[in-house]
C-alpha cells in the first residue's frame, strides 16, 4: 500500500500544478489585490531564500531526512519556513491573479497546502525524531511547527549560511517558476482577453 505522505513528499513540486492551472484559467488580475499579491510573493520568496541559505541544497531532495538538524536562521523561529514561504507565495499568486473566483481559489489553495504540508510534516517529524532523538525533541518543544516565534530559539547547533550566490543557484528553479507563472498571467490577461 502506498504511503500518501511519501508520495506527497516526493512529488511536492508537481502536486500544485492543477491548482496553478486553475488559478491561471480563472485569472483576471484587474483587481484591488495585485499589489498585496506582489508583496506576499516577495515576502514568501524572501523566507524561502533565507531558509535555503541555512538548510542548503538538501531542501531539493526527494528523500526524507537530513545530515544535521538545522536550527539557525529562519529555522530558529519556525520548524517549516520553506513550507510557510510556499503558502505565502501561493496566497500572493492567487491575489495577484484575481478573477471572478479569487476567494474560492484562495480557500482551495490554502486548504490544499494545509493538508499536503501537514501530511508531509508528520512524515518528516517522524523521520527526524528517529535520526536526531532528544535533540529533535528539544527542538519540537521550543520551535513551533508553522507559526513563527517572536524571538529566535538559541538552543540548537548553529549552522553557517551559504553564500547568497550559491543560495540563488539552489533556489533558481523556484524563482524561474514564479517569473514564468507571472508572465503567463500577464499574457493570458492582456493578450488572450483583448480579443
Amino acid at each position: 500500500m502506498i504511503d500518501i505522505r511519501k508520495f506527497l513528499f516526493k512529488n511536492r513540486g508537481y502536486t500544485p500544478i492543477p491548482i496553478a492551472l486553475a488559478i491561471l484559467y480563472y485569472s483576471d488580475f484587474k483587481n484591488l489585490f495585485i499589489y498585496l499579491g506582489i508583496l506576499l510573493i516577495i515576502m514568501g520568496e524572501s523566507i524561502r531564500l533565507n531558509s535555503v541559505r541555512y538548510a542548503g541544497g538538501l531542501t531539493r531532495t526527494r528523500k526524507v531526512g537530513a545530515n544535521k538538524l538545522c536550527a539557525s536562521g529562519p529555522f530558529a523561529y519556525v520548524r517549516n519556513p520553506l513550507y510557510l514561504g510556499n503558502v505565502i507565495i501561493y496566497t500572493g499568486i492567487v491575489l495577484f491573479a484575481g478573477g471572478k473566483y479569487m476567494w474560492e481559489m484562495l480557500i482551495i489553495t490554502l486548504g490544499f497546502f494545509s493538508l499536503q504540508y501537514l501530511l508531509i510534516i508528520f512524515l518528516e517529524e517522524k523521520t527526524l525524531l528517529g535520526l536526531f532523538g532528544q535533540e529533535y525533541e528539544r527542538y519540537i518543544e521550543s520551535v513551533p511547527r508553522f507559526i513563527p516565534r517572536i524571538v529566535p530559539w538559541k538552543g540548537g547547533e548553529k549552522t553557517h549560511p551559504m553564500s547568497w550566490l550559491l543560495t540563488l543557484k539552489t533556489e533558481k528553479r523556484t524563482l524561474q517558476l514564479i517569473i514564468i507563472f507571472i508572465v503567463l498571467l500577464i499574457f493570458k490577461t492582456y493578450i488572450l482577453n483583448s480579443n
